[in-house]
């Protein structure tokens, strides 16, 4: 059974950081495409960033610079690391899985606010 666990959201003021981790198990890791998307409210779920065993990250063009994803595959980890948030940054963040199928995390809530 497949399960992708999110944790470290919460609230933050403009321009603070917070690092979301995502821990998967059930799967080979290391074999796997992970990513982080978000879903605001009234919008569709968008990718943020993703990670690729062997490939370059690839990130959305609103968090370039500002987000970064890493994994440690000794403990079936992904991570996003993120500066300087904005409160366009507000939103529900999912934790991805992807090998032919789709795995999604519940989420966190992330909050960006003075």
């Amino acid at each position: 059974q497949v399960q992708l666990v999110e944790s470290g959201g919460g609230l933050v003021q403009p321009g603070g950081s917070l690092r979301l981790s995502c821990a998967a198990s059930g799967i080979a890791f290391s074999n796997y495409a992970m990513g982080w998307y978000r879903q605001a409210p009234g919008k569709q779920r968008e990718l943020v960033a993703r990670i690729i065993p062997g490939r370059d990250s690839r990130y959305a063009d609103s968090v370039k610079g500002r987000f970064t994803i890493s994994g440690d595959n000794a403990k079936n980890t992904v991570y996003l690391q993120m500066n300087s948030l904005r409160p366009e940054d507000t939103a529900v963040y999912y934790c991805n899985a992807y090998r032919l199928v789709d795995y999604w995390g519940q989420g966190t809530q992330v909050t960006v606010s003075s």
